[in-house]
C-alpha cells in the first residue's frame, strides 16, 4: 500500500498542471449522472464457521483456511454502479463472489451440524460465499469539488459451506442467505479535475427476526480519470461479519472477515 501510495503522489505531481487547466467541476466522480465499473479484487479472507445440531447440540468452530485447507488469497471479479438521479440523492450496488474448496486431513474430532467426523480422517470442504451491498444515499453536503453523505442499505451476504470424507462416505451442506442492514457514511472530493479520492464506512449491530450479529465495511478509493468518462479506481476494502443464524438450513455462527487491493475500470456518463 505505501508504494501504490507514493505512486500514485508521483503521477499525480506530473499531471497536475494538465489538470488544474480544466475546472475542477467536471470530475466525473462528483459530475457525472450513471456510473458502472468492473474489475479485480484480491482480498485476504479469515473465515470461521460453527454448524449445530439440529436438536440443539452446539457444534465446533471451524477455521476453514486453517483447518480445513481454503485459499485465504484469492483473485475474484467485482462489479459496482452509481445512479445520481438528483443532483444529492443517489442509488448505489456493488456484488462479488468469493467460490473455494479444500481438502486437509483433521487433527481432531470435527461436529458439523449432524456429522461427527472423527480425527485422522480426510475431509474435503467447500465454502461459496457472495456480497451484494445496495443503498439509496443523500448528500447532505456538496460543492463542485466535495460531498460528504450518508445513506441506508444492506450488504445481502450468502454462503453455501459444505463439508465430507470420502473415507465415511459422509457429507453435511449448510446455506443461508442473511440480509444485513447497514447505516454509512460516505464522502468523495475531487483533487484535479482528473483526480479524486473516496471514502465509504458501513456500520450496524442488531438483532431480529432469526438473525444476530453486527457487520463493519471501510471502502477507500483514489480515481484517476484516463480518458473523458473512463477512469481507473485503486482502492483497499475492509468488511467485517459476526452473525448468528437461527434458520431451517443454518443453526450456528459465522465469523468472517475479508480485506484486500481492489481494482476498477469505470466508465461514466452525463
Amino acid at each position: 500500500m505505501r508504494k501504490i501510495v507514493v505512486f500514485t503522489l508521483l503521477v499525480m505531481s506530473i499531471s497536475q498542471p494538465r489538470c488544474w487547466a480544466q475546472s475542477i467541476a467536471d470530475n466525473a466522480a462528483l459530475a457525472d449522472r450513471f456510473m458502472i465499473g468492473i474489475g479485480g479484487f484480491y482480498p485476504t479472507s479469515s473465515t470461521t464457521l460453527r454448524l449445530d445440531r439440529p436438536d440443539g447440540g452446539v457444534g465446533t468452530s471451524i477455521d476453514f483456511e486453517r483447518t480445513l485447507g481454503l485459499d485465504d488469497k484469492k483473485l475474484v471479479f467485482d462489479a459496482t454502479g452509481r445512479w445520481r438521479f438528483t443532483e444529492r440523492w443517489r442509488v448505489e450496488a456493488e456484488y462479488f463472489a468469493l467460490n473455494r474448496s479444500g481438502t486437509r486431513t483433521t487433527d481432531r474430532q470435527i461436529n458439523w451440524g449432524s456429522q461427527i467426523f472423527p480425527s485422522n480422517v480426510q475431509l474435503n470442504s467447500s465454502l461459496d460465499f457472495s456480497d451484494t451491498r445496495i443503498s439509496v444515499g443523500y448528500s447532505f453536503f456538496k460543492t463542485e469539488d466535495k460531498e460528504v453523505g450518508a445513506s441506508l442499505g444492506a450488504h445481502v451476504a450468502k454462503y453455501d459451506a459444505g463439508v465430507d470424507s470420502p473415507q465415511l462416505q459422509e457429507r453435511q451442506g449448510a446455506k443461508v442467505t442473511a440480509p444485513l442492514p447497514v447505516l454509512s457514511l460516505y464522502g468523495e472530493f475531487a483533487l484535479t479535475r482528473a483526480w479524486a479520492v473516496g471514502v465509504r464506512l458501513d456500520r450496524f449491530a442488531l438483532s431480529y427476526g432469526d438473525y444476530d450479529g453486527n457487520i463493519t465495511a471501510v471502502n477507500l478509493d483514489v480515481q484517476w480519470e484516463i480518458f473523458r468518462h473512463f477512469i481507473v479506481l485503486g482502492g483497499y476494502r475492509n468488511f467485517f461479519v459476526k452473525l448468528d443464524a437461527n434458520k431451517d438450513k443454518w443453526h450456528g455462527r459465522i465469523d468472517q472477515s475479508y480485506q484486500g487491493p481492489i481494482l476498477q475500470l469505470q466508465a461514466s456518463f452525463r
